[in-house]
């Protein structure tokens, strides 16, 4: 018997599949497919709200200053540092045009959103998918190593170029020079890829999606303070200036002497990013973070075994970033009060109807205060709708599950969540009323007093509690539409309190703003009957949420 001996056959690989062992991609288009459909309604509502954005400023900025002399009053109010760090460079300011005030006032807050837009989105559908398990089921297909991230990045990107795209179609459809309105939607598209790549390299660092999140929203922040600094130090920016992404957009000149060149450092530092994703994800284990998570003591303190306790740990640290942002933005706002009775006089000479949104001529500066406590309301609000909804994320993840078979009742559990939530509104709206009255008197302005801002935030505390009922009860009753309701309700009251006086809204319209009801302290006297109807109505969802959150089953995972 003889045996015959045969060389091994070699395979030639194709070069598609080689392609793939490198990138790992196998498995991304199908990816691709999924998250869109999944996140169709968010990304749905984040495009619309920035294409949105424009169509507002746009419109609002071309009707309110329709003068040379108007739009100059305004460059003097932007030609301060306090408007530099909240604003931009300052291009232009000596010819103020409306594309000179989109360019100056609305792209930094612009590229705000779309970094949040970005990081949260990538990181939704990595970081997030690893930590609850569902990445390794999927990978236990025919999936590359890369492809989750690679899906979830082409997502955000299209979303990017979606709203970059409908930006510049509004400020050309109003008006605006063509070429300077496809260079903002670029650069706005731009950001956003920017900030995707950086939700790639996050998601490897972390173990967690919390903390993924908070290491880009960290890297949007320094971002931001490196533009604002550099802006300060020297007119139209500084070498700090352009360490940052931010700056970059507002280096265009657009709608001042464009150019075009900065749109290159974008495509340059995403590219770099996703470099270093993809060798930082090459480098670590399924639903692993790079950075190993500090070990916890072996035992909770006895303060931490509670509902209570736990949902305050998972809030607060969402709660002090909010805290000190919003401190930070109502100290500078309240610095303006010292110029602005001369500031809306002299916009009021060629645009009389502008001092409606202020309460009339007569009370400027309590106008200003009252219109400042409503955006921070309006701010409180959506901070207390997203906690009341965390509730709806606990639920959905499975994490509520082991917690109810513990000896912890549905009552007490959704009783600490809206606990949590309604303490974090509140430190939210009294922190609004302290710092426009610090910032007030940081330039000397000392009347009104400290008094006078605490009870106009605390007038709303009825509308405040409106809102977490309604969230609560919707999420008890009908948890598929806990989310849009409260949010489509929160964009009515901010056109109905900002710009109510000009639109002359019906009032059966405006009745659905829980807002509506609360007197613009300390333009209009106090009123206790609406607060305390309001209050009843606040009282009353919150019972409904508590009876039917006993009622309903579990959603689970």
């Amino acid at each position: 018997m003889s045996a015959t001996a045969t060389a091994p056959r070699r395979e030639v690989a194709r070069p598609d599949a080689a392609r793939d062992r490198v990138l790992h991609l196998t498995g991304t288009g199908p990816l691709l497919r999924f998250v869109l459909r999944r996140d169709r309604v968010r990304l749905g509502v984040w495009t619309g709200s920035v294409v949105g954005l424009h169509v507002y400023f746009v419109g609002a900025l071309s009707a309110l200053y329709t003068t040379a002399e108007e739009r100059q009053s305004r460059a003097a109010i932007m030609d301060t540092p306090v408007s530099t760090i909240m604003g931009g460079p300052g291009y232009g300011l000596d010819d103020y045009t409306i594309g000179a005030m989109l360019s100056n006032e609305l792209i930094g807050w612009v590229a705000i959103a779309m970094a949040l837009l970005n990081v949260l989105g990538v990181v939704r559908n990595t970081r997030a998918e690893e930590e609850s398990g569902r990445a390794d089921l999927v990978r236990a297909g025919v999936v590359g190593r890369h492809a989750p991230a690679a899906a979830a990045f082409t997502a955000v990107v299209l979303a990017d170029v979606v709203i970059g795209a409908g930006s510049a179609v509004v400020m050309i459809g109003g008006g605006l020079a063509v070429a300077d309105s496809l260079a903002v939607g670029a650069a706005t598209a731009l950001v956003g890829v920017v900030f995707a790549a950086v939700g790639v390299v996050v998601a490897q660092l972390s173990a967690t999606a919390r903390g993924a999140n908070g290491l880009g929203v960290a890297v949007l922040g320094a971002a931001y303070a490196a533009r604002a600094a550099g802006d300060v130090q020297r007119a139209h920016g500084s070498w700090l200036s352009w360490t940052s992404p931010i700056g970059w957009a507002q280096q265009l000149r657009a709608f001042v002497d464009l150019r075009w060149w900065p749109l290159g450092l974008h495509l340059a530092l995403a590219a770099v990013l996703l470099a270093v994703g993809v060798s930082l994800a090459s480098r670590r284990d399924v639903a692993a973070g790079l950075v190993a998570p500090r070990p916890g003591p072996a035992d909770a303190a006895p303060a931490l075994r509670s509902p209570a306790a736990l949902a305050w740990r998972q809030q607060r640290a969402t709660l002090g970033w909010w805290t000190l942002g919003l401190g930070l933005m109502w100290t500078a706002s309240g610095t303006y009060i010292s110029g602005v009775e001369d500031m809306l006089a002299e916009v009021s000479r060629t645009n009389p109807d502008l001092l409606l949104l202020f309460g009339g001529r007569d009370q400027l500066v309590g106008g200003f205060i009252a219109v400042m406590v409503l955006f921070g309301m309006l701010l409180a609000a959506g901070y207390g709708i997203a906690a009341v909804l965390r509730a709806r994320g606990e639920e959905s993840a499975g994490r509520l599950e082991p917690v109810l078979a513990l000896p912890v009742s549905r009552t007490r559990w959704l009783g600490a969540q809206l606990g949590v939530a309604a303490l974090g509104t509140l430190v939210l709206a009294l922190t609004t009323g302290a710092t426009v009255w610090l910032g007030a008197t940081l330039v000397g302005i000392t009347d009104p007093d400290l008094g006078t801002y605490l009870g106009a935030v605390l007038a709303y505390v009825p509308g405040l509690a409106a809102y977490l009922g309604l969230t609560a009860a919707l999420y008890a009753w009908a948890p598929r539409v806990a989310a849009p309701v409260p949010w489509a309700l929160l964009a009515l009251a901010f056109v109905v309190g900002v710009f109510g006086p000009l639109l002359d809204l019906p009032d059966a319209v405006a009745a659905v703003d829980p807002f509506h009801a609360v007197p613009r302290l300390p333009v209009e006297e106090a009123s206790a009957g609406p607060l305390l109807a309001l209050a009843a109505v606040g009282a009353a969802l919150w019972a409904l949420a508590f009876a039917g959150f006993r009622r309903r089953d579990l959603t689970g995972a």
